[in-house]
């Protein structure tokens, strides 16, 4: 779409300056309608009724009608998880040239306005947004749509839309992940034999700069061609590909901070006696059913994939070491356990004890006393021996248990450090 200097020099150079230029041409529009002596859609058709079809398009020489694009993205809003959809306020321009018009008589400006009610008897380039959920068409404070016809009869024909468009989106690496949402705009029925869309050579795409968005970023737009082969033909079609990346942050200290502590929570039943059972089953318990809540939470505003995705891999990693850590009481348990059991009778002793001589007693006693040798302890119970097996697998976890899940973290965190 090479639009005259007239054109250039109404249209804005810099994004933020369209709306404000969108009403300045339709008021402008206005006055020079009223300037213009009155045009009937007779007066552009020509002479000879029969030549015009609107069904045909203006093809010269036997050549496809080229049909020139260019969108201005005003705003990207409401994208959706759930339903794999999102939303984009947009100026949409199609620039043709229909050779079979005739011009106006006197027409002394480089274009004049056209009624655009006069498109339904027109030939025009039957586009669809082809990824399209809904279209609103913006009517405040009057219709957001103009036509121009070009001494050179060529037709612009621009017009303000609100689109909700489908997006497939892959979650494998959520919340790493970058998503490329496309905007497709296709010919319904002409095929390439007939009609061609391209790009406007000279602006085909403007995205406004102020675009926010609050969980992802617009890192990169681009414009490409997606015409399609079907069985009926070629049909021309255009796109603008967004590409947009998940910010960590909000992931970072909602999921994966307080799942972190969770798991370091449940570690403290590693320094509780092995004796206060209330104590660490309750601890374990509570750290299990509050990351599977935890996990839950995460997944509230995806739908149901089939597939593991990153964030399932980490919360389930997690689940497993808050498991570990309770069936680590399990097995301090059984280790106590075994020194409960009743101890078996002694048996009946056959021999009589040896009686002691009354008068060896005093020996005995000064013999020690003379060579200050001290009492032996006694050895430790089987209750002791098991309790301190249990404090040597507590202490053994204390260790082992911080060390896996740091392996496991600097893991996860260097595999996904490039998407970050």
């Amino acid at each position: 779409m090479r639009l005259t200097d007239m054109a250039v020099s109404l249209w804005p150079k810099r994004s933020n300056a369209y709306p404000f230029a969108f009403i300045f041409i339709l008021l402008y529009n206005k006055v020079v309608a009223d300037q213009m002596p009155g045009l009937t859609f007779d007066d552009i058709l020509p002479e000879d009724r029969s030549t015009y079809d609107k069904m045909r398009p203006p093809k010269k020489d036997g050549k496809p009608t080229i049909v020139y694009f260019h969108v201005t993205v005003m705003g990207l809003d409401s994208i959706d998880e759930t339903s794999m959809t999102y939303a984009a306020d947009i100026f949409f321009a199609q620039t043709w040239k229909d050779h079979r018009l005739r011009l106006p008589e006197n027409m002394t400006t480089e274009y004049r306005l056209l009624e655009v009610d006069w498109l339904k008897n027109m030939w025009r380039p039957d586009s669809f947004f082809k990824n399209a959920k809904s279209v609103i068409f913006q009517t405040m404070t009057i219709p957001n749509h103009y036509m121009w016809l070009y001494k050179d009869k060529t037709i612009l024909y621009m017009v303000k839309l609100t689109l909700k468009l489908s997006c497939s989106m892959n979650f494998m690496i959520y919340p790493h992940d970058t998503q490329e949402c496309k905007l497709q705009m296709e010919s319904l029925s002409h095929t390439t034999d007939d009609m061609i869309f391209q790009w406007d050579p000279d602006v085909p795409l403007v995205v406004h700069e102020n675009i926010e968005l609050p969980q992802l970023a617009l890192v990169k737009n681009y414009t490409a061609d997606c015409t399609q082969v079907y069985s009926t033909g070629n049909f021309t079609c255009l796109e603008v590909v967004f590409v947009l990346k998940r910010r960590l942050g909000y992931y970072l200290f909602h999921t994966y901070v307080p799942t972190c502590l969770i798991v370091i929570m449940s570690w403290v039943s590693f320094w509780i006696k092995p004796e206060a059972a209330p104590a660490r089953v309750t601890l374990g318990v509570t750290s299990l059913l509050t990351l599977s809540t935890q996990h839950a939470k995460s997944q509230a505003s995806l739908p149901p994939v089939s597939y593991l995705k990153a964030v399932d891999a980490f919360m389930s990693v997690c689940t497993i070491f808050v498991f570990l850590a309770l069936m680590e009481y399990c097995l301090v348990n059984i280790v106590l356990g075994d020194s409960d059991a009743p101890k078996p009778p002694a048996p009946p002793q056959t021999v009589p004890p040896k009686r002691e001589n009354v008068f060896e007693f005093p020996g005995k006693e000064n013999a020690l006393l003379l060579t200050g040798a001290p009492k032996l302890p006694p050895p430790p119970t089987a209750a002791q021996k098991a309790r301190n097996r249990a404090l040597k697998i507590d202490k053994c976890s204390r260790v082992l248990f911080p060390l896996l899940f740091f392996l496991l973290n600097c893991t996860y965190w260097i595999l996904f450090a490039e998407y970050i």
